[in-house]
């Protein structure tokens, strides 16, 4: 419990710089202050905020909808949460389904804080009315698809401002005990150095993500909307997913900085292919027998084709980052979501990384930049982790080489499980590489992280959100939207 709690704290550390005017609702913290209104929910996100109990949601839930099989899933489990035996949730859920929906949330204004996870294509449109409305937003990720619909975002933004009320996308992977633990350890400058510029050759970071359409959640298999394979309304995979890994990339590189996407970025390079998806994979995935026809466009040979993978090179101030998102059908047996990440600084360099080698479970490595002293970086790392111990007790570091041998073997094996091996893995990792142990239970795990960005933004409710929050949010659509334009012009 101890460990769980200072997730949050750590984060609320980086909580500096100017910020946003007075709310337009006074939100002092009390319990049930929060009255939340659910709008159009598609997808299984708005059910994890719910997941847990939170004393600043007061207990009656308003949901607006049209009618169809997405709220009655998103309702079927809050019913399971409210159900369970172990640590049940006691919402209340009121329930308006009507074509409707949104005019009726907008005349009634039951609550004070939107909550939006759906289809991606309208979401906008949400975000717009509901500000318009003076009312607060925390929304799914992506809250744009698109360069026309970053313009909007841009505005909202503005108009958010000066109506005093907070608009949030939900960046679950802050929460992360290793991506916690990687920030931390980059801002040893005993251990780390400082983050080196790379090059496009090779970036100072890489990212890359590899997702699922078929997978479980809260231990069924999950169900996806028909729409949830169209590009024009889900999204392509790098406006989606890799605001996940932007988010993360500045985060960790820049904490507390405000960052300019005019002047702070440039997109460089940005790429996009499809995942084929079968008619009977399609089927298992969304329970509909025949592609609909809004997909006929990307359809051939009856395989659809689901532009959901990409690549996204640019700069943040000055440093080089590589993007690399992936969709899979469905992944290796064993596996979930995959995620790595690689952080060069100028005295160490720090992995996290969850392929065959790791039984595809994320782990935390370090080992120096070449040229550094191993036993000098061994100290420093023995040193930086008995810190951080003092946090997270029974935190340690082992030394676990790897021979090109055996890095060899393992990219062919990551090969024929059809996962593109990040770069890191196609040289020899360091003889001196140590992984970061982290105690069995020291992450509550990825469902749980939902309710800790909630907890955030009732803190951002109560205090104002700090002005390089905003910042983050308006570079990282940025990007997003300009890679997915400059993938498209290569078509």
């Amino acid at each position: 419990m101890k460990n769980r709690l200072l997730i949050p704290l750590l984060l609320a550390a980086s909580v500096v710089g100017c910020r946003t005017p007075h709310l337009a609702a006074s939100f002092t913290g009390a319990d049930g202050e929060v009255r939340l209104i659910c709008l159009d929910p598609g997808h299984f996100h708005a059910a994890l905020v719910q997941k847990y109990p939170n004393p600043r949601i007061d207990s009656t839930v308003w949901v607006y909808a049209p009618a169809g099989d997405e709220v009655q899933g998103y309702l079927d489990l809050i019913e399971t949460f409210n159900a369970r035996e172990k640590d049940p949730t006691h919402w209340q859920e009121k329930t308006y389904i009507g074509a409707d929906y949104l005019e009726k949330m907008l005349a009634e204004q039951r609550g004070n804080v939107v909550l939006l996870a759906g289809n991606n294509g309208r979401k906008i449109d949400y975000i717009e009315r509901s500000v318009g409305a003076g009312l607060n937003v925390f929304a799914d990720k992506p809250l744009v698809i698109d360069s026309a619909g970053f313009a909007r975002l841009e505005r909202v933004f503005s108009e958010a401002g000066g109506k005093g009320v907070l608009v949030y996308d939900i960046m679950t992977e802050r929460y992360d005990l290793l991506n916690i633990l990687q920030r931390e350890l980059m801002r040893d400058s005993a251990l780390f150095g400082t983050i080196v510029k790379g090059t496009p050759q090779q970036p100072a970071v890489e990212v890359t993500s590899i997702h699922s359409f078929y997978k479980e959640v809260a231990g069924k298999p999950l169900t996806r909307p028909a729409w949830y394979y169209d590009v024009t309304q889900q999204g392509e995979g790098i406006a989606d997913v890799t605001t996940h890994l932007i988010d993360l990339a500045a985060w960790k590189c820049f904490p507390g900085e405000p960052v300019d996407y005019r002047n702070d970025v440039e997109v460089l390079s940005a790429t996009h292919y499809p995942t084929p998806v079968t008619r009977s994979q399609y089927a298992r995935s969304t329970g509909c027998a025949e592609f609909p026809a809004y997909l006929s466009g990307a359809v051939h040979d009856s395989i659809l084709d689901v532009e959901a993978n990409g690549t996204i090179l640019y700069t943040l101030k000055g440093v080089h980052v590589a993007i690399d998102v992936q969709w899979k059908f469905e992944n290796p047996p064993g596996s979930g979501d995959i995620a790595r990440s690689v952080i060069r600084g100028t005295k160490a360099t720090l992995s996290i990384l969850q392929d065959t080698e790791q039984g595809y479970k994320p782990m935390l490595y370090a080992e120096p930049a070449p040229g550094v002293d191993a036993a000098v970086f061994e100290r420093n790392l023995a040193a930086a982790v008995a810190r951080l111990a003092q946090q997270y007790p029974g935190l340690t570091a082992v030394l676990e080489p790897v021979s090109a041998t055996v890095s060899s073997k393992e990219a062919k094996t990551a090969g024929k499980a059809a996962l593109r091996p990040v770069r890191v893995l196609a040289g020899q990792p360091s003889a001196a590489r140590m992984r970061i142990v982290v105690p069995a239970g020291s992450d509550p795990g990825h469902e749980a992280h939902f309710a800790s960005v909630f907890r955030c933004y009732t803190d951002y409710l109560v205090q104002g959100m700090p002005q390089w929050e905003r910042d983050a949010i308006l570079a990282k659509y940025y990007i997003t939207t300009k890679a997915h334009a400059m993938a498209q012009q290569k078509r």
